[in-house]
């Protein structure tokens, strides 16, 4: 093969393919979270997100103003949702854990957290223009 000619035979993954490339941080999110996103036009659109996670890194309690999807394509993670009364936020159930490979639905309003157990890259879809809610 010759100097810039590329081999459409090739295995591609996740580490070689450059849906992955360009990934920027982005102000007031936690540590060890990058994204690449779209700009939606249409108002009934989705957003869509490539997100890569640290192992280790985790986001707080909080709820988006759509449905949201979520596949892993690589890692594991965890997500507990929550249901709030007069003292804060209590526990909704068992701790879900998603492998490489699963798919988790959340419903717009539902207050949950996520912790990236082994480094992941996700896809991530958002109903509409995407929206963050801390619920602290």
């Amino acid at each position: 093969m010759s100097k810039g000619e590329t081999d459409y035979n090739a295995e591609v993954t996740s580490a070689t393919s450059a849906v992955w490339g360009n990934h920027v941080t982005v102000p007031d999110t936690p540590d060890g979270f990058t994204v690449r996103t779209t700009c939606p036009t249409n108002p009934d659109g989705v957003e869509v997100m490539l997100e890569q996670w640290e192992a280790g890194s985790e986001e707080p309690p909080h709820s988006h103003p759509g449905d949201d999807m979520t596949v892993v394509i690589e890692g594991k993670m965890s997500i507990q949702f929550f249901t709030r009364v007069d003292e804060g936020l209590v526990a909704d159930g068992d701790r879900i854990v998603l492998n490489k490979g699963e798919t988790g639905y959340i419903r717009a309003g539902r207050i949950h957290d996520a912790k990236y157990i082994e480094a992941c890259k996700l896809v991530y879809v958002h109903d509409k223009a995407f929206g963050f809610t801390a619920e602290v």
